[in-house]
């Protein structure tokens, strides 16, 4: 497999970052995201959007975690 051109990654950045902002738009509901999402998984290789997808949670998590609202789960907290 060849590596994306650089019209190809800055299409694919494009589509993630649409579809991220769909997301961050509408609570993270992603029925109202779903055009956006076909289009990010046509315009991105697979091994991109599983990396995308995972750095999404990732930030989510971080953003989450910085500002105090991070709850970790029960079983974390018998632990």
């Amino acid at each position: 497999m060849a590596a994306p051109s650089r019209k190809e990654r800055q299409a694919c950045w494009g589509a993630r970052d649409e579809y991220w902002r769909c997301l961050d738009a509408h609570a993270e509901d992603a029925a109202h995201c779903r055009r956006l999402r076909s289009s990010f998984e046509a315009s991105c290789p697979q091994q991109w959007i599983k990396y995308f997808d995972k750095r999404r949670d990732y930030l989510k998590f971080k953003e989450k975690f910085e500002a105090g609202q991070f709850q970790p789960s029960e079983s974390t907290t018998n632990s």
